[in-house]
């Protein structure tokens, strides 16, 4: 399923973009589009609660019984169970509404909150996935356009432990949309 992958450097680290299944990345960290009550559910998040097995959920469970829902743009990380990857962050994202509830900061939050946590923990490797552009309703050219800019200030802006940070895209339009979003801000710059 994998094909081409697009990447560029910043600041050292390696900003890529591939399709392809998060739940088999090898990365330290992925990162889970999460609801608010961290409980698993559709998409990507039924996935990486699904291949990750029951110790994710055990530990999603205690965080949310000890600072209750995880609100939105805030990232929290547990344990990746049974998953390549040794962690799991989780975020949420905002659900769309035409633009007009802060959307674009709350999403850039999200990122940015997985890739604090990442760096807190040492961790030298993220994968992300199109956060809030699945049941959330965010319009993908619009969301890719801010993920691609909150990860590349993060990767400018910080003295950090993060040299690979991957977009995990599950379809080819996806995929295509933020290449685009990428080369457009490459070219901006």
């Amino acid at each position: 399923m994998e094909k081409q992958t697009k990447e560029v450097i910043i600041n050292q680290a390696r900003l890529s973009i591939i399709e392809g299944d998060i739940t088999k990345q090898s990365t330290d960290a992925i990162v889970n589009a999460a609801n608010p009550g961290l409980m698993g559910g559709g998409g990507v998040d039924g996935a990486i609660h699904r291949a990750g097995g029951p110790a994710i959920l055990e530990e999603c469970q205690h965080i949310v019984a000890k600072q209750g829902r995880l609100p939105t743009g805030k990232a929290v990380i547990t344990t990746g169970g049974k998953l390549k990857a040794k962690d799991v962050i989780h975020t949420v994202g905002p659900i769309w509404y035409g633009g007009t509830k802060n959307e674009a900061d709350l999403l850039t939050s999200a990122y940015k909150e997985s890739l604090k946590l990442a760096a807190e923990n040492n961790l030298v490797s993220i994968s992300f996935p199109s956060i809030s552009t699945g049941a959330y309703g965010y319009p993908q050219a619009e969301a890719s356009k801010m993920a691609v800019k909150a990860v590349a200030s993060f990767l400018r802006e910080q003295v950090t432990s993060i040299k690979e940070v991957v977009f995990v895209l599950f379809d080819s339009r996806t995929y295509d949309v933020y290449c685009s979003a990428l080369e457009k801000m490459m070219a901006q710059q």
